[in-house]
């Protein structure tokens, strides 16, 4: 049985998703993380005592431009190759049409496995069983940070009239819950309502994030 270690606490959602923590080398294992999931990771490492696993962190806002990740990826791994006994990469294909996939096998690191973070939250065979294509979906993540990742990157904040255009497709608001909280709940809902869709929430905790950090953090 592990027990939570007392731990500093954590930078804003800002530092934290852009920096991750301060890495510190020593043969230890590295993940290299969207920033989107740094919460996420460091819950489940804290939890389960993991205190080998470091965590750094490339921009959640890549998410807007998939094609920039592998490139960023592969800075990152070279960057910190020679600090590190391992490095795993905590994201899933996430837009980059196998790209990824590919530079992390080259590079001899591990990927999570799967299309995207909303599937392994979900289970990537539970996800693409449901085969909802027109479900919007949101993590915790991207409640806090609903603005900032979607309203304002699509110039909603400006041009509201340009919500159906963006939306009209998609009839329910599916939000993946990380964690029981009815703060974040309450704000899925209020963003389902902007986006004129149907709410519905599922409770997945971490999915099959857990399992994959558990198996990198038992080798």
């Amino acid at each position: 049985m592990t027990t939570e270690p007392d731990a500093a606490p954590l930078p804003d959602d800002v530092t934290l998703t852009r920096d991750g923590l301060a890495p510190r080398g020593e043969g230890r294992v590295l993940l290299i993380a969207c920033g989107a999931l740094a919460r996420e990771i460091l819950a489940l490492r804290d939890r389960n005592g993991w205190d080998h696993l470091d965590l750094t962190c490339l921009p959640a806002i890549l998410h807007n431009h998939p094609e920039k990740i592998t490139d960023a990826v592969r800075t990152a791994v070279d960057k910190h190759r020679d600090d590190y006994a391992r490095i795993c990469v905590v994201y899933a294909d996430c837009g980059t049409g196998g790209l990824l996939e590919a530079a992390c096998a080259e590079m001899g690191v591990a990927l999570v496995p799967g299309p995207h973070c909303y599937a392994f939250f979900d289970g990537i065979d539970r996800f693409a069983a449901r085969d909802e294509i027109t479900a919007f979906y949101l993590t915790d993540f991207l409640v806090r940070q609903f603005d900032a990742f979607v309203w304002k990157p699509l110039g909603l904040d400006r041009h509201p009239q340009l919500r159906d255009m963006y939306f009209g497709h998609y009839e329910t608001l599916v939000y993946l819950a990380q964690t029981d909280d009815p703060e974040l709940t309450a704000k899925a809902e209020a963003q389902a309502a902007r986006l004129g869709l149907r709410f519905e929430r599922r409770m997945t905790g971490y999915g099959d994030l857990a399992t994959t950090l558990s198996h990198w953090a038992d080798r």
